[in-house]
């Protein structure tokens, strides 16, 4: 089997990439990444180059598309916009990538006749709920550019299916963490700048929650639903670690041994949510469980900041 993997050279997908090339031995991936500032070829470093491809381009391209697609039989779609900071100061751009840029993806895969469309979304596409938690289908309320822009890709995503019957799938999971991810997502920022001796900036009150699943854990998820998933069917993929900003922030202090005093409660994001939490009996039923604890992935990712420097300080610059 040939899969094109696109956005591979980002957090979630690099990790996908290196995941789905173990676990699948007798298949090949052909990776389409831009290379933004999110996405960096060393995080593949040591793949087997007989079983891999990387295609430098924009999913915007369709002539580009349309070359990388071809002969494959399924695709992953990674490749978005996805901090809500830049979201909210340029829109356009997830206007761009999110939207029209899947809709080139979808468009070159009913053509190809793709046997399974697999569209990587968020939790964020619900927006807040205060109790309870929501399922598959619940009302989306997105509250940010970024999560508007990723609705409505699920929902134009959907539209394929309905319409022409492709074989469209959704993934919507929490918030990632782990290993190479780009500092300006919360948990890498607060870990280097607690090693630089640097104020932790929390929104608001910090008591904002989201749910954290380990990257790994979502790339099984993702795996499963691209073999088990029923075509037209959306799986939320939770870590079912439901934790406060502060609280994480606090965490991340005490591994590090550092002083509480280091917290800076900051002016609060525009339009901020203030509880996401999804619940994931669908994909249960598929026969996923999580694996490990939160606190030791939590750990070993503090860790790797810590042993990595290299990686992540010409970022911070």
């Amino acid at each position: 089997m040939k899969v094109l993997i696109t956005g591979g050279a980002g957090f979630i997908g690099s990790h996908f990439v290196k995941y789905f090339l173990k676990k699948h031995p007798g298949d090949t991936v052909i990776n389409l990444d831009k290379l933004t500032y999110a996405g960096h070829l060393e995080n593949l470093a040591g793949i087997d180059g007989k079983r891999y491809r990387f295609v430098k381009g924009d999913i915007c391209d369709d002539g580009l598309v349309n070359e990388a697609m071809s002969g494959c039989d399924m695709v992953v779609n990674f490749a978005a916009e996805t901090h809500v900071d830049r979201s909210i100061e340029n829109p356009a751009d997830f206007v761009k990538t999110n939207i029209y840029g899947v809709y080139v993806l979808l468009e070159s895969a009913r053509k190809s006749k793709i046997k399974k469309f697999l569209q990587i979304s968020t939790d964020e596409v619900y927006g807040s709920i205060l109790r309870g938690a929501f399922t598959e289908d619940s009302k989306l309320n997105p509250g940010s550019p970024y999560s508007a822009s990723k609705a409505s890709a699920d929902l134009l995503a959907l539209s394929y299916f309905n319409t022409f019957r492709m074989p469209v799938v959704i993934v919507r999971s929490s918030n990632n963490f782990g290993f190479f991810q780009y500092p300006e997502k919360m948990i890498p920022l607060f870990v280097t700048n607690a090693l630089d001796n640097v104020s932790l900036p929390v929104y608001g009150d910090g008591r904002n929650v989201r749910d954290w699943i380990y990257v790994e854990d979502n790339c099984r998820a993702i795996d499963l639903v691209l073999a088990e998933g029923k075509d037209g069917e959306i799986y939320n993929v939770c870590g079912e670690n439901a934790r406060k900003n502060v609280d994480m922030a606090k965490f991340i202090l005490k591994a590090l041994k550092k002083p509480d005093t280091l917290i800076e409660f900051v002016k609060d994001r525009a339009g901020h949510d203030r509880r996401y939490a999804i619940k994931c009996d669908k994909i249960r039923k598929l026969g996923y469980k999580l694996q490990g604890s939160f606190e030791e992935k939590l750990s070993k990712t503090i860790e790797w900041y810590r042993e990595n420097e290299n990686w992540w300080r010409k970022f911070k610059k």
